[in-house]
């Protein structure tokens, strides 16, 4: 049988691993998705977002 102590500590492990994995994630999406929009950019094409020449 596991004692407390080592269900605590293996539950707190299995988040912080969780936690650090989606971090991860998002870290890498992140990255690619900037990536693709410099590429984008490059192109020619332009975000709607953002005001071609500067005026709105």
């Amino acid at each position: 049988m596991m004692s407390h102590e080592a269900f605590v500590f293996l539950s707190y492990a299995a988040t912080a691993v969780t936690l650090g994995g989606l971090l991860a994630g998002i870290l890498l999406d992140g990255r690619a998705r900037r990536r693709e929009l410099a590429e984008l950019e490059a192109q020619g094409v332009r975000r709607r977002s953002k005001p071609a020449g500067g005026a709105k």
